[in-house]
């Protein structure tokens, strides 16, 4: 029995309706918002972490449904720490390190709450109280799991970003917060260099103090740098011998909005915005997403390959609070081959795998073959995220990795620190689709009149509150940043009596008659051709299916006088020229299996495509900046190969209209 159907067998006896299947249990989870929560809530025993237990009354779970703002356990005091460390009982490891090069560190659960607590002493004795901020610039290490738990212990607010950016990039985002306390590492290894970070980590620390106005201690793992003589070594906080469980953090109990975390969008485009999620909405959330929808447990060993400024991180964390193995690793998960990640997977005896599409494409155009090279056996699933997952590439792992195995695309963001939609536990898996819409979660798709849509193309809607939506934005008094971000568009065919907010996020979606989904790509980068409509992530799942392709970049650019270029930009593989051949075949699968309205007017060879530090592709500016729009500007910080910008720019200066 999965963790999902143990829960369905409660909530039908708690409730007297039946929940057979999956699409009984969604339904009451959309309909009835306290109830559903509150089933949570019971079913894994948050009463036992929290200061007081939970009143019977509705309005204790929900006492104001309205979006933003929607009001969530409002008497409930808990800590994020109280439970993932509940586990510590548990047998075995807890958290995994990786580099590139193998080594291989472990904590166990028996070792974690001293670690917990060591460093938790050292933010109090650094000044930290409760609603201060400390900020990370750290891999993706056990050390920086074991700071953010220290730091959800004090009721303190948690921030990170990755090694990749330079200082003034992480600057941009962690210096709005004024944080008292920074955690950094002395460097990291990637692609088979060693990248010293060490002077960049003492840079960092200066602008971070410079702009709040007063100092910020400098915790290192590793060695700091020579002329950073404030800097205090991680090996001084941490005691490696202390008798596990000595120095157990008491951790502060915090009401259920109270900050845990700020994430921060993009910003390719402006001032990073600092997301704020509060410390039980987390909880709830990821508690459902890794058990109900993943069905993650003490048993289960979860890897997903990430960094700190990627919200994947923050999720990959909730491993730890059903008391699952967490695995982190620092390196690329291209070096020395496209097998690198597989080997973990095989070596760590990993049950969810969590990646990416690129690192899937990478391993079809690569030729391998996982299931037959590895002892894959542990493996139960595997989830993707950072852009669709192609048709093709679920074919490729039924065929490469092992027949059958359920693939989680999923589907969500920084804006919620979780998925939307995705694949889940007893739900078939169609290629090419998310399976379920997830518990709790009314999605719909709209239509321009704000209509619901059935096997049809529309806007992703989610029409009643999610616990894990953003408290609220930082720097953000009134609220006006948060609002204009996802309700502020208009529907128009809505009565002036009927309009509810709903969060539009930006994704064109189809929802099919079973409850699966098809997302199509961002709704702000449309394709649209002679009036028709397509996203460009149907353009990629056929063009980046073509052997010779490595990745494709379609965009749609308005010119003068009612023009419309549509160029499509691609790199290619080692080895491979952009032949007649090459073009005429990619026109013919657009053509054949999409839309003779969307065949490209040119195909075009790029030093690279341009994405965020999170892997999105920079369609909406890139395409503004070819139509000419001399407003346009792209932060170089947020952006992971600036260079590329200029050639596109110049190629929008070369385009005769």
């Amino acid at each position: 029995m999965t963790i999902f159907d143990a829960f369905a067998a409660r909530l039908a006896d708690r409730t007297g309706r039946p929940m057979s299947s999956y699409d009984d249990v969604w339904t009451y989870s959309v309909t009835d918002l306290p109830g559903f929560w509150r089933a949570v809530w019971d079913h894994f025993d948050l009463d036992e972490v929290a200061a007081e237990p939970l009143r019977a009354d509705a309005e204790a779970v929900l006492a104001d449904a309205s979006m933003p703002g929607a009001v969530w356990f409002p008497d409930t005091r808990l800590n994020y720490t109280d439970v993932v460390l509940r586990n510590a009982g548990l047998p075995g490891e807890a958290i995994v390190g990786l580099d590139e090069d193998g080594v291989r560190t472990a904590v166990t659960w028996a070792e974690l709450p001293a670690r917990v607590g060591a460093v938790a002493r050292a933010l109090r004795d650094a000044g930290v109280e409760p609603g201060d901020v400390v900020a990370a610039y750290l891999p993706d290490i056990p050390e920086a799991v074991i700071a953010f738990l220290a730091t959800a212990s004090l009721g303190a607010i948690w921030s990170g970003c990755g090694q990749d950016y330079a200082p003034e990039g992480a600057a941009g985002r962690l210096a709005q917060l004024s944080p008292r306390v920074l955690f950094s590492a002395s460097g990291y290894r990637y692609n088979g260099k060693d990248i010293d970070r060490r002077a960049e980590s003492a840079e960092l620390a200066e602008l971070l103090a410079a702009e709040s106005g007063r100092p910020v201690t400098h915790i290192v793992v590793g060695e700091p740098a020579v002329d950073a003589e404030s800097a205090v070594r991680w090996s001084d906080v941490i005691d490696a011998e202390a008798a596990p469980g000595s120095e157990a953090p008491t951790s502060v109990a915090v009401p259920f909005d109270h900050p845990l975390w700020v994430l921060f969008s993009s910003g390719t485009t402006g001032r990073p915005k600092g997301i704020v999620h509060g410390h039980g909405g987390v909880v709830l959330e990821h508690l459902k997403a890794t058990a109900l929808q993943s069905d993650l447990g003490a048993e289960s060993v979860f890897f997903w390959q990430t960094a700190l400024s990627w919200m994947m991180w923050n999720y990959q964390i909730a491993g730890l609070l059903v008391g699952a193995r967490i695995v982190c690793y620092s390196g690329s998960p291209l070096h020395p081959d496209a097998d690198r990640l597989w080997g973990i997977v095989e070596r760590e005896r990993v049950t969810y795998f969590g990646t990416s599409p690129g690192q899937l494409q990478a391993s079809r155009k690569a030729g391998l073959h996982p299931g037959a090279d590895h002892d894959l056996s542990a493996l139960a699933a595997i989830g993707s995220t950072g852009s669709t997952l192609a048709a093709d590439l679920f074919d490729w792992i039924d065929e490469n990795v092992r027949r059958g195995l359920p693939v989680s695309s999923i589907s969500g963001g920084t804006d919620v620190v979780t998925a939307f939609a995705g694949g889940t536990s007893g739900v078939p898996v169609v290629a090419g689709e998310l399976s379920a819409r997830y518990l709790g979660v009314s999605l719909e798709s709209w239509s321009p009149a704000g209509q619901p849509l059935v096997d049809e193309v529309g806007e992703m809607v989610i029409t009643a509150p999610m616990p894990s939506m953003p408290v609220m934005f930082w720097n953000d008094p009134d609220g006006e940043r948060y609002r204009n971000a996802y309700f502020a568009h208009e529907w128009e065919g809505r009565d002036a009596a009927d309009r509810t907010p709903v969060w539009r996020h930006g994704d064109w979606v189809t929802v099919t008659r079973r409850g699966s989904l098809v997302i199509h790509g961002r709704s702000d980068a449309t394709l649209n051709r002679h009036g028709i409509r397509m996203g460009s992530a149907d353009i990629y799942e056929v063009v980046e299916g073509i052997p010779e392709i490595a990745e494709a970049f379609v965009l749609g650019v308005d010119g003068p006088r009612g023009a419309y270029w549509m160029p499509l930009f691609v790199t290619l593989v080692p080895g491979a020229d952009l032949t007649d051949d090459l073009i005429a075949r990619v026109a013919g699968d657009i053509k054949t299996r999409l839309s003779p309205r969307h065949v490209p007017d040119e195909v075009i060879v790029a030093p690279g495509i341009p994405h965020t530090r999170t892997g999105k592709k920079l369609e909406v500016p890139v395409t503004a900046i070819l139509a000419g729009r001399s407003e346009v500007s792209i932060d170089p910080k947020s952006v992971d190969d600036y260079s590329l910008i200029e050639w596109y720019a110049q190629r929008g200066r070369d385009h005769r209209w």
